[in-house]
């Protein structure tokens, strides 16, 4: 159950595991209508605010709620395009200053640059503080109802705001580049295109094997070395073997820095699952330069965590003692925690709340372990005792074939103008099109990229296969926005 709670980004998620999103308190509701802003990057744009259906698809349902959006258009006038994110499951604001792709092509295109945040996360609450307060209130957070939200949006800018027929191309990252393919498939009068990087649209039960991603991360740290791999496969029976001897908690608690000790019964589980999605996410970002993405890292941080293992270690004591300093390199590079939490997850700066509710519904992503083709302990995909763990927490039944109902699983080669970007070192990459379906179907892979690596920001650390594939996005971006054109005005 962890594994689809903590271990997605959306992932993020995906994917999207956690607390940018401030949906659980709703201590940023209100309904200002604009406000200029800037961001930690350095990028400029306004915050407003959109009245919003609550149910696109009950036409008796009148309620509204004030969904967030943030613009800039320094760069655009009538006629040029306009670049859409689709929000993830978090603040927008966060996935707008890590998007910094879009903002380094504006000019080039004169551009509108627009984040849509994605309902009940951020300041985009349909019922307020009670938007979590049960099923009742949380049954329209689903895909379908966001991609409605995004259309809408977009179509009464264009319509009634700015008055213009420019050509919109969608983007975006983890859940948010699922969102951006499936938005160009549901409503392709709306975009024109869309580049959806790092997008597992198959990862679901019958689509992609469980143990895809674990496969993956284990290759990962195999690269930086084969002891760093075998030290952290042989770390887990340490763990059970320490924790089981009299006071063995404590030192594992003491070892690991923990800002409340390990309890008998949990504990061993407890420090497990979280070192589990630690290595997790830093396989999503293992990039080439320092960055804080999800916590402030170095340059290709799975080497520098490699450097504490990668040695044999046979000792159980000395093995964990090595385990902990590794992971100091994800939970505390910078050097000022003085302990760590381990109920706080591995990612938290996505909003934890809503995914949960979403992997309990649609977003099922079968999560497996066998502890021979990757360096975790054995664990199978068990959808009977994730629905009972959804049941009692969420208070839901999973769906998990909704979304390949919905979405139409690998049989999409009747939609178009969709560029699928996998970076191979991106555990999410196995659930990602890694292969063109056709020429307006492109799948762009990227040996050395992490998670959706070519949507930030360009820097001259970036690999080549980085900037090749940029180069690649940019062609067929400017292939749909010259067909647009041709459509809005053929040539006699």
């Amino acid at each position: 159950f962890w594994r689809n709670m903590a271990a997605v980004e959306w992932v993020s998620i995906l994917f999207h595991v956690l607390l940018l999103s401030t949906a659980a308190s709703g201590g940023l509701w209100r309904r200002q209508p604009y406000r200029t802003g800037g961001s930690p990057s350095g990028y400029n744009y306004e915050t407003r605010y959109f009245t919003q259906k609550v149910d696109h698809l009950n036409a008796g349902d009148e309620r509204t709620f004030q969904q967030r959006y943030l613009i800039n258009t320094e760069h655009w006038h009538d006629g040029a395009p306009i670049f859409l994110y689709t929000g993830n499951e978090g603040d927008i604001t966060w996935f707008c200053n890590n998007t910094g792709f879009m903002w380094d092509i504006a000019p080039k295109y004169q551009a509108m640059l627009l984040f849509i945040e994605h309902r009940y996360y951020g300041d985009s609450l349909p019922f307020g503080n009670d938007s979590y307060k049960d099923v009742t209130h949380l049954q329209y957070l689903t895909s379908e109802q966001a991609l409605a939200d995004f259309a809408v949006l977009v179509t009464e800018l264009k319509k009634s705001i700015f008055k213009t027929s420019s050509p919109v191309v969608a983007f975006g990252g983890s859940y948010g580049g699922m969102l951006a393919a499936w938005l160009r498939m549901k409503y392709p009068h709306v975009v024109e295109g869309a580049l959806a990087a790092s997008a597992p649209i198959w990862y679901f039960s019958g689509l992609t094997p469980c143990n895809s991603a674990f496969v993956t991360i284990t290759r990962d740290f195999e690269g930086a070395s084969t002891h760093c791999r075998d030290n952290i496969r042989r770390s887990w029976k340490a763990i059970e073997v320490v924790g089981s001897k009299g006071g063995g908690l404590e030192w594992l608690s003491e070892t690991f820095r923990l800002c409340q000790p390990l309890h008998t019964g949990s504990g061993v589980e407890t420090l497990t699952s979280w070192i589990q999605d630690t290595w997790f996410n830093l396989a999503m970002v293992d990039y080439p330069y320092p960055a804080n993405f999800l916590e402030p890292l170095p340059a290709w941080p799975i080497n520098k965590t490699c450097a504490a293992l990668s040695y044999e270690i046979d000792d159980d004591y000395k093995l964990l003692e090595a385990i902990s300093s590794a992971m100091m390199v994800y939970y505390n590079y910078t050097g000022d925690k003085h302990c760590l939490n381990v109920s706080q997850g591995a990612t938290p700066s996505l909003g934890s709340q809503g995914w949960q509710f979403q992997a309990c519904t649609e977003m099922v992503m079968p999560m497996c372990t066998d502890g021979v083709h990757d360096m975790f302990p054995a664990e199978p995909w068990n959808f009977t005792a994730f629905a009972i763990e959804c049941e009692q927490q969420v208070g839901v039944k999973p769906s998990p074939y909704w979304v390949e109902v919905l979405y139409g699983g690998k049989a999409i080669s009747a939609h178009s103008n969709i560029v699928f970007s996998n970076g191979l070192l991106d555990p999410w990459s196995g659930g990602g099109v890694l292969q063109s379906i056709s020429e307006s179907l492109v799948a762009v892979t990227i040996p050395n990229g992490a998670h959706h690596l070519d949507l930030r920001a360009q820097t001259p650390n970036d690999p080549e296969d980085v900037k090749l594939a940029r180069e690649q996005e940019l062609k067929y971006i400017s292939l749909w926005l010259k067909q647009y054109a041709q459509q809005v005005s053929p040539l006699p």
